[in-house]
């Protein structure tokens, strides 16, 4: 089939790059405009972007798909489907029907369950013990649309939200192939989605990445998994500056620190929460470097008894 392929960032990639390795033919990439990037904030194509061009591919960077123009530049390139992966915005009802097999999206989770724009952050938040990835066709609700296939990811006890998401846009790549190949053969046909089990994965925000030192040990670990590498996990150090958190590694045997309350040891940083203590990993200061925690507390220095997260 004649593809476009619709998707903005590095997770997209993986997709991109099996399909250009299929049988199918892709006529051209639609991904976001440019926007700044890096410290300099320079503005910057985007990753899906840098590759198209690299593979010589059409592309079009429209500001919204609302713009009749942009449409027809769309409609212009011919394409039978359109694959998406993370493009991020919102198709109109007037894209929805532009192609003879429509907009089929891969999404990473086990629809219904974390429709939305953060479902892995959400599945390592939440504890679960399972995701996976979907395909299925788009329409006007949020990803609401029919189900062509998926597959089951396990989720380990140390993953970051980026780990899970890099594993899940391999495999997931595969299962966007295969369900072209289905639909391209007339064996493969869109099945609604359960009724119940829906949940829903809003973006999380730089305030979900506040550590609250109150709460179980397992609570923060999954917390600050979740929200690596985005949007970070952080609390504040004993003089009230940002300090932002890599991983922590739960030590159950490790009681009698109140929550937010440090011990520097040799080997390591520990943190009182609600229930047991945690290890810290990595700290980045504001306006500083990441740092192993231990340097950070050789040059920090906290009284004893001093406190993470203004506790």
């Amino acid at each position: 089939m004649r593809v476009l392929f619709a998707g903005t960032p590095d997770v997209a990639l993986p997709s991109l790059e099996a399909l250009l390795a299929s049988p199918h033919e892709v006529v051209g990439v639609l991904t976001r405009p440019d926007a700044p990037a890096g410290r300099g904030r320079r503005m910057a194509p985007s990753p899906v972007r840098a590759r198209a061009e690299e593979a010589g591919l059409p592309v079009l960077t429209p500001r919204t798909l609302r713009d009749p123009d942009a449409l027809a530049e769309v409609a212009a390139l011919g394409a039978d489907v359109a694959a998406v992966v993370a493009y991020g915005a919102l198709l109109p009802p007037a894209a929805l029907d532009l192609l003879p097999h429509g907009w089929v999206n891969l999404h990473f989770s086990l629809l219904p369950a974390w429709r939305g724009a953060a479902p892995v952050q959400h599945a390592v938040l939440h504890g679960d013990e399972i995701t996976g990835a979907t395909t299925f066709r788009i329409t006007e609700g949020l990803d609401e649309g029919p189900v062509y296939g998926t597959l089951t990811e396990e989720i380990r006890p140390t993953d970051t939200s980026g780990d899970l998401l890099a594993r899940l846009a391999r495999s997931g790549a595969g299962l966007l192939v295969a369900t072209l190949d289905g639909i391209a053969a007339g064996r493969l046909v869109a099945v609604p989605q359960a009724a119940d089990g829906v949940s829903h994965a809003p973006r999380l925000t730089a305030e979900d990445g506040r550590v609250r030192w109150e709460h179980p040990a397992v609570a923060v670990d999954r917390r600050v998994r979740a929200c690596t590498p985005a949007p970070g996990a952080w609390t504040t150090d004993p003089a009230g500056a940002r300090l932002r958190l890599g991983p922590v590694r739960p030590r159950p045997d490790v009681v009698g620190l109140a929550p937010g309350e440090l011990r520097v040891e040799r080997h390591e940083v520990l943190v009182g929460t609600g229930t047991h203590a945690v290890a810290l990993g990595d700290v980045a200061p504001a306006g500083k470097r990441t740092m192993p925690a231990e340097d950070w507390a050789r040059g920090a220095r906290p009284e004893p008894g001093a406190r993470l997260g203004g506790a």
